[in-house]
This record gives structure tokens, sequence and C-alpha cells, in this order.
């Protein structure tokens, strides 16, 4: 099971006139899908707890009729298979405008490096 979690990023955008109370429980229920619908860990390693709050941020362009939003990235490892809950939560979530998640494939392959190193430097010390 261990080696099936992936390392995965997700950005979203919460709609600027929703209050300030209800955007922190909309990334904390975000955290909780996270944990128990998909089945995974924020991944601690990369500050704050793997939750970044950027805050409200002004658009290149309007989306959706707004031209700022506030901006939250969360960091986390899971099994790719269960990401569809999470994607299906911020489709019938209005007050989400914008997001994407994608897969972290580069701090996989200096993970994968580093272990590499760590394994070379035991072997040599056993010889």
């Amino acid at each position: 099971m261990a080696d099936k979690l992936r390392f995965y990023e997700t950005m979203f955008i919460i709609a600027p006139d929703v209050p300030e109370e209800e955007r922190n429980e909309l990334v904390n229920k975000v955290i909780s899908i996270i944990k128990e619908r998909v089945g995974g860990a924020l991944e601690e390693s990369m500050g704050n707890g793997g939750i970044e709050r950027w805050g409200i941020k002004k658009f290149a362009y309007r989306i959706k009729h707004y031209s700022e939003g506030d901006y939250t990235v969360v960091y986390f490892r899971a099994d790719g298979e269960k990401l569809g809950e999470l994607e299906y939560f911020f489709r019938v979530t209005p007050q989400i405008i914008r997001w994407q998640t994608f897969r972290r494939f580069d701090i996989e392959k200096k993970e994968r490096k580093s272990k590499s190193k760590k394994t070379n430097v035991i072997e040599e010390k056993v010889e």
C-alpha cells in the first residue's frame, strides 16, 4: 500500500464574497475529504502542515464574474484511484470557482534519488 501512495498538490480558489469563516470551513472540509474519503495524509514536510493559504489575489482575467479569489494549496500523499472523491467535491461546491490537482513527479523523483543515495552509503559502510 505504501508504494501506491503518490505525492499530490491541489490548489483551489474560493470566491472572494464568501465570508472568511466560511472560507476556513471549506479549507477544513477539503482537508477532511483528503484524509477520510481519499485516504490521504497531508505532507507535513512541505511546511505549514502541508497547507498554504495565499489569501485573496487578483486574477489575470475574470473567472465566473470574479476578478479575484482566495487561493489555498494543499500538499498530500494518496492513492490516485480515489482522487475522484476530491474532484467531485470541488465540482459540486459552488463557492470553489477553480481548482487543479496534479501529481508532483519532481518531488517523488528527488525522494527516490535521496533514498538510493542513502542505500548506497549503507552498502558502502557494510562492505
